[in-house]
């Protein structure tokens, strides 16, 4: 049977890249999406196209309250399938927020905080009795942990506070042989932000000069990469950040 993988924000950007490169690799997947179902469906089809499975499952990584019913969910999903596990946690479902310390409201900061770790806690939480021993978890982090930018404070700490949580796993589920490490892209040209890096010349032009490599980057630079850090290939490495920037600001 193939491997299976459970991808969150999947419908588009990192997560579908993500999703597709898995398809590649032989590996199945069921995967999130917040509200866009028709590119959900797309997705759907573009990996059955490539001889794999794949569903897609409506859910807010931010409203915890949801997860039983997701976890219930996957669980018909795996049924379905023949399986009763999976292989592969990867948790990129997120939301930015650009705005200065002085600027930020506690409405921000909570939002933030409910999708981008408190979301990501509690969902792996709940779906630990399903993930197999000897599975993998990919949390997604950002290259501002490390390059600081004003107007990112709040995003880039939470971000931090993700990493940190990344290691705690490697060590709590060692036990179980799940590997758990943190993949930390630079600035790519996807929707996200409001297409900011995407969409903009000037910033396009701006992040680009920053990177060794001279551009800005793509989905596909960050999909196919996480795709083979959950490879058998990769089993050794556990709690580590791998940033996956071009090397930007070096």
């Amino acid at each position: 049977m193939s491997k299976i993988a459970i991808v969150t924000g999947g419908s588009r950007g990192l997560g579908r890249s993500t999703v597709l490169a898995l398809a590649r690799r032989g590996v199945s997947s069921i995967f999130t999406y917040n509200a866009n179902r028709a590119e959900a469906d797309k997705v759907v089809v573009a990996v059955q196209a490539l001889g794999e499975k794949a569903a897609a499952i409506q859910l807010d990584t931010g409203v915890v309250a949801s997860f039983d019913a997701f976890a219930a969910g996957v669980g018909k999903t795996l049924a379905d399938w023949g399986a009763e596990s999976f292989d592969y946690l990867v948790n990129n479902a997120g939301v930015s927020h650009a705005g200065l310390i002085a600027d930020t409201t506690e409405a921000d900061l909570d939002r933030l905080y409910s999708v981008n770790f408190k979301g990501v806690f509690f969902l792996t939480q709940k779906l630990l009795p399903l993930i197999n021993d000897g599975g993998r978890i990919v949390n997604l982090s950002t290259g501002l942990t490390r390059i600081i930018h004003p107007g990112r404070a709040a995003y880039g700490s939470l971000k931090g506070a993700l990493e940190v949580l990344t290691r705690y796993m490697a060590k709590e589920l060692g036990h179980r042989h799940i590997a758990v490490n943190t993949v930390a892209p630079g600035a790519i040209a996807t929707d996200f932000s409001g297409g900011m890096v995407r969409d903009n010349p000037e910033v396009n032009r701006m992040i680009a000069a920053m990177t060794t490599l001279g551009r800005v980057g793509e989905p596909d630079d960050i999909g196919p990469m996480i795709a083979a850090l959950l490879s058998e290939e990769n089993r050794w490495i556990d709690g580590q950040r791998i940033e996956v920037s071009g090397g930007q600001s070096l």
